[in-house]
């Protein structure tokens, strides 16, 4: 079995997610898209992962590379129609790769909060396993404000409708963090428009607070992690 994971940031990787596919002996395929680094021939790999990042996807004047990358997420996942996960950013690209449609939200989400599943979403085999309502770390300012024809809204919050969805039977996009590891927040909030987000949505002092809900709640989210890691596994 092996992986390719496009990054769009040396910082936003697949975190924990990383210390599962060591343990099962799971190869992967890193291309950093941000430095320049192509997307190789995708035959080779079994399932595709896409990690979050500090661009939007309409910025395509500003990085160019996200038209080729959402060409190769549609291709791999209507085309090849094999698994994907796509997380933050990644989930946004999974979006409008198929047809649907992603804009700035109303209200900026950045913290330790909670979504909830969809009566799909308490169907899925994704998800099967999971708590309702599930503990998150969110991060993200943009949205998915609409699907296309053959998506199923998997999971919702109070200000954002649309917090993880299927597109087919094996293409994923998840809009909060769940590869968040103990190091996630510090490694983020060195990012300056990353700690900006943070004080703008959450006051000063946001960094601290939310490194300690992370830190409060990791044992949480790395059972999420887990459990959603085996259910996409098994999709491979």
């Amino acid at each position: 079995m092996k992986l390719i994971v496009l990054q769009h940031l040396s910082v936003e990787h697949p975190g924990v997610f990383r210390d599962f596919l060591k343990a099962d002996g799971i190869t992967w395929e890193t291309v950093e898209i941000d430095e320049g680094e192509t997307i190789p021939d995708l035959a080779p790999f079994d399932a595709m992962m896409v990690m979050g990042g500090p661009q939007d996807v309409w910025q395509e004047e500003q990085y160019p590379w996200l038209k080729p990358e959402k060409a190769a997420i549609r291709r791999f996942v209507v085309e090849m129609n094999r698994p994907f996960l796509g997380i933050c950013l990644g989930h946004q690209l999974l979006a409008e790769a198929v047809g649907g449609h992603v804009a700035l939200g109303k209200t900026p989400e950045v913290g330790a909060l909670q979504i909830m599943k969809t009566e799909a979403g308490r169907r899925d085999p994704l998800f099967a396993g999971v708590p309702d309502p599930i503990n998150v770390l969110q991060w993200h300012g943009a949205e998915v404000t609409a699907l296309p024809e053959g998506a199923e809204v998997l999971a919702r919050s109070d200000a954002c409708e649309i917090q993880a969805f299927r597109f087919g039977d094996r293409a994923y996009g998840l809009q909060s963090h769940v590869e968040v590891t103990g190091g996630t927040v510090a490694d983020w909030a060195a990012i300056p428009e990353y700690a900006r987000a943070l004080e703008v949505a959450l006051g000063a002092g946001a960094v601290d607070r939310v490194a300690a809900d992370v830190e409060r709640n990791l044992t949480g989210y790395t059972a999420v992690a887990r459990t959603l890691y085996n259910n996409f596994k098994s999709l491979i």
